[in-house]
């Protein structure tokens, strides 16, 4: 928690369950990424946190925008970006989706398969077009490879008949999954899609893109390496296989940039016991999955929790959030351990929920309102 989060949560209590987001932390890890990194172009996931302020800190810090969805890119066009800042990273779209974004400006865009390609060639004619290739996620505490990438013999196919459609085939991509803690997975991914790209170089295709998605991890409650390892990794596999003819790198993180510039506030709405031999308490905060906490899903990624009384004897607890619905368990097996002297009414924050949070949140799920964002 940065220095101007805590003076507003104790100078202006506001009311629970809000995001706290600090701007300037948010542009300091974009210039630790830059300086790391210094040869890839960064292209934020707009997914990750698409507040108006944010984009905007992030236009004023020179940033490309990586869009899932017209909507997003509407948002990245109202904050200041340039069209030739947006790449539509997403391979499902709908044609009148890429109508709209090619009608805006939009000239880059992913696809995966032979439908989406020929939906491109229809739809933004003359479009640059990349092939997102299936990779490994291990490590990944956040999966993305079954949904998405199509394998090395396919995208060879696709990305030569795509100049026949009438598209620019300039690169390929892949993801290696969110919350991505090996850099040996960055590794392999390069390995795998460099490959296929001096393959379709030796084709006589152009390409000049070579996207490694995003992925890179925050600290929530264990350790993981820092970027700067994940820099080193990345630019040695890319030499290795490149050597001095590196193509033009881009990157898509979010999480790394948005994740440590908040903290969410929240409220002890109930301590309880299922028995009184269990010593294992039930802690219901009013902020739970459908709140915007959505990330939990078989307690994926695990937040750091602290509480007024830190320091004090704890005990084991479950955590879940305040709505009917009994998939509202936030962490049940995960061994947390708050404060005996917990209590309704007591404040509790949830450390690193600048990413992804205020997106997952429902729309007044059991008739709760969204979280309140406030942006410093």
């Amino acid at each position: 928690m940065t220095p101007k989060i805590a003076r507003f949560l104790v100078e202006r209590q506001p009311p629970a369950p809000c995001l706290v987001f600090d701007l300037d932390r948010l542009e300091a890890n974009f210039r630790t990424l830059r300086s790391t990194l210094p040869l890839a172009e960064i292209y934020y996931a707009v997914k990750a946190n698409p507040a108006v302020r944010v984009l905007e800190r992030l236009v004023s810090l020179g940033s490309c925008f990586d869009a899932a969805s017209f909507e997003e890119i509407s948002t990245c066009l109202a904050a200041g970006a340039a069209p030739s800042a947006i790449s539509y990273g997403n391979t499902i779209k709908k044609a009148a989706a890429i109508r709209a974004a090619h009608a805006a400006g939009v000239d880059l865009f992913a696809f995966d398969s032979a439908e989406e390609l020929e939906k491109l060639a229809a739809n933004a004619p003359g479009a640059r077009v990349y092939c997102r290739i299936l990779v490994g996620n291990e490590g990944a505490d956040w999966p993305l490879s079954r949904k998405f990438g199509a394998d090395l013999e396919l995208a060879r196919e696709l990305m030569l008949g795509a100049g026949a459609l009438g598209l620019d085939p300039c690169g390929l991509s892949f993801h290696v999954g969110s919350q991505q803690t090996r850099t040996t997975t960055y590794e392999a991914a390069i390995g795998r899609v460099a490959m296929l790209f001096t393959n379709l170089m030796e084709a006589g295709l152009d390409l000049r893109l070579f996207n490694l998605g995003g992925g890179f991890p925050v600290r929530y409650r264990a350790a993981v390496p820092e970027i700067d390892e994940f820099a080193a990794a990345i630019m040695q596999a890319m030499t290795r296989h490149f050597g001095n003819a590196l193509p033009g790198m881009l990157i898509e993180p979010g999480r790394c940039v948005v994740a440590d510039a908040g903290v969410v506030a929240s409220e002890v709405v109930l301590v309880s016991r299922r028995s009184r031999e269990d010593p294992l308490r039930w802690v219901y905060l009013d902020i739970g999955r459908f709140g915007g906490l959505a990330e939990t899903e078989n307690e994926a990624i695990r937040y750091r929790i602290t509480t007024p009384h830190d320091g004090a004897p704890d005990g084991p607890v479950a955590i879940a959030g305040p709505t009917c619905d009994g998939a509202d368990i936030l962490y049940q097996r995960t061994p947390y351990r708050l404060p005996m002297a917990l209590a309704p009414g007591d404040r509790v924050l949830l450390h690193a929920t600048g990413a992804y949070v205020t997106t997952y949140a429902s729309q007044r799920f059991n008739g709760f309102l969204p979280l309140a964002e406030h942006y410093l």
